[in-house]
């Protein structure tokens, strides 16, 4: 019924150059409905590295949906980290910042940006998502059309996989997630961690699921350089995680997921016009 090709962390400026063009061939040679990248296209936010990156993915085939990552930052320019952290990447790319979205035939993405040019913490590449962000992603979710994919895309893992090399450590992560599981939401698909992961949000019925991809960079942690194949249909989503062997992307992971049955239908789908009780509580 649909296809999603996933990549994140691509790190142009430490990129791995055989795995990313493979990648681009096999996207051209496997019909997808559309190709999603999470973040992390550059490694210090360079320009010659937006050059880069920017030819990379004009080269993939459309449609294709776009969300920034903490690397997406110019990472030594103090001012243009407070002042405009994600021109330069809106330049490269053509894609928003903030609050993109996409709607196809059968599939639904909403893009939220969890990245800071700076904040009040130490380690600024972790993530944050307020209540505004929330909310304007949970209300536009819950307006997807009746039977379509529903995606949440960001950078960041907005609850955390135990054994992952890193954490997200986002901010109100915990409780967006629920509140978007609420809104109908199937996938929440993140990069960031570098290792692919699908896992249940525990909300419900548990057919809310965090989807996590691996790096085409050598900044491996753990796992070989990869990218993620999303396949659905009425009953099952199947999420592949493919890794480069060094000649050729083949399957390395393999998750089979249950997929929700009540936003397919008009009478038991989240309402597009009233909030569910997470989503009102929500302070």
């Amino acid at each position: 019924m649909g296809r999603i090709l996933q990549f994140s962390d691509v790190h142009f400026g430490c990129e791995h150059k055989q795995a990313c063009a493979a990648a681009l061939d096999y996207a051209h040679a496997t019909p997808n409905d559309l190709v999603l990248i999470t973040g992390d296209i550059t490694q210090k936010g360079l320009p010659g590295e937006f050059t880069a990156a920017g030819e990379w993915m004009r080269a993939m085939p459309e449609p294709r949906f776009v969300i920034v990552g903490n690397h997406d930052v110019p990472y030594w320019d103090a001012v243009a980290r407070v002042l405009h952290p994600w021109r330069a990447f809106e330049t490269a790319t053509g894609f928003p910042a903030h609050d993109g979205q996409f709607l196809g035939n059968d599939v639904m993405v909403r893009g939220v940006v969890t990245a800071r040019g700076w904040q009040a913490r130490p380690n600024w590449s972790k993530g944050v998502i307020d209540l505004d962000q929330t909310r304007r992603a949970a209300e536009a979710l819950r307006q997807a059309p009746i039977g379509a994919l529903r995606i949440l895309a960001c950078h960041h893992p907005l609850i955390e996989m135990v054994g992952t090399p890193m954490t997200g450590d986002v901010k109100r992560g915990d409780e967006a997630a629920l509140i978007f599981a609420e809104a109908g939401v199937d996938l929440i698909m993140t990069g960031h961690v570098h290792v692919p992961f699908a896992m249940p949000i525990p909300l419900a019925d548990r057919c809310s699921y965090a989807v996590g991809c691996g790096t085409l960079s050598h900044r491996e942690r753990g796992a070989p350089p990869g990218f993620n194949q999303i396949d659905w249909d009425a009953k099952t989503i199947t999420v592949t995680a493919l890794a480069w062997d060094g000649t050729s992307y083949r399957s390395h992971q393999v998750w089979r997921l249950p997929r929700r049955q009540d936003t397919r239908k008009a009478a038991t789908a989240p309402s597009p016009v009233e909030p569910g009780a997470l989503e009102k509580a929500a302070v």
